[in-house]
């Protein structure tokens, strides 16, 4: 138990200056990109008339003029003294922005994560069972394709067949003004939860049929093969679970990878959420709006580290937290 608190200890704080790391990169790397939120903040066709000397009184009233290294001291002070900052380009307080995309986003990546986990597991298992069989080698061709085909791609594949096509789903958003009840919600989600999991599904299904192929090789399998077990007790039982090790940490990793980098699909679809408005934040230089949301997503990344490890030692005896 004294082992188990000192690590967990440990741990968190290692997070501190990961996180410090990081986010000093993602800042750094803001600052070397060309022009700044100002320039995006105003029309091209206005910009050429604005004089220089407004423009710098602007760039003075955010503090874009000061030293990269001030503003980024600057940006912890507030954040330490739970000031989110405003997004320079519409003023609105960046956690109410935060608040109202988060459910979005989260919605869709819980529906992709449960898709990709659920349908990859099966087919995994399944392949992994019947090896060297033409269902087994099928699986393998089609976990293949889905790895390489990028995911814009299949959208926009999804959208021309699904939305303009055949008319049956609807393009993009997430629900349209005056509709309510659940089925005009769900059939906004269908499409990129669908799109976002089945993209997901092959690393899954490829993943979990190796560790079933590791696990039945075990001594512990032969074992209970021995014994006389029936066939399914051993492969449920005794190879599933821990079989399954190694899945769940894949798995633990998708979903705040997904909340923060479900970036191409929220595009696609005008899906209002986080990733959406991150690359409009990234496009338009928008400092603090970018730093809150890749701080969220950094944070996510590292708990969920955190939490897999507990869970390994949970499913796998073998593992200590030491």
């Amino acid at each position: 138990m004294r082992n188990t608190t000192q690590y967990i200890l440990k741990r968190l704080l290692y997070m501190i200056p990961m996180v410090l790391v990081i986010t000093f990169l993602i800042y750094g790397g803001l600052e070397l990109t060309p022009g700044d939120a100002i320039s995006h903040m105003i029309p091209p066709d206005q910009l050429a008339n604005v004089n220089p000397e407004q423009l710098e009184a602007l760039r003075e009233s955010y503090g874009l003029n000061d030293p990269f290294l001030l503003r980024y001291v600057r940006w912890l002070g507030e954040l330490l003294h739970g000031n989110f900052g405003y997004s320079i380009t519409s003023g609105v307080p960046i956690k109410d922005i935060l608040l109202q995309l988060f459910p979005a986003t989260l919605e869709l990546s819980l529906a992709a994560l449960a898709i990709s986990s659920v349908l990859g597991s099966i087919l995994g298992i399944l392949s992994a069972l019947k090896k060297g069989s033409i269902g087994d080698n099928v699986l393998t061709v089609f976990g293949m394709i889905g790895v390489s085909i990028p995911q814009f791609f299949f959208g926009m594949l999804c959208i021309l067949v699904f939305a303009l096509d055949w008319a049956i789903l609807p393009i993009g958003g997430r629900m349209a003004p005056g509709e309510t009840g659940i089925w005009n919600h769900f059939k906004y989600l269908i499409l990129p939860a669908s799109v976002l999991g089945i993209s997901l599904t092959a690393g899954v299904m490829r993943y979990s049929r190796s560790s079933m192929l590791d696990t039945m090789n075990k001594d512990y399998i032969k074992t209970a093969r021995a014994k006389g077990l029936p066939e399914w007790r051993v492969n449920l039982i005794h190879g599933f679970r821990v079989a399954l090790t190694p899945v769940v940490v894949l798995i633990g990793f998708r979903l705040p990878t997904l909340i923060g980098g479900s970036v191409v699909i929220e595009t696609i679809f005008q899906w209002p959420g986080i990733g959406n408005a991150f690359k409009t934040a990234v496009t338009g230089q928008n400092y603090p709006l970018v730093m809150m949301i890749a701080l969220f997503s950094v944070l996510a990344v590292l708990m969920a580290s955190f939490l897999v490890d507990i869970l390994t030692a949970v499913l796998d005896p073998r593992v200590k937290l030491e």
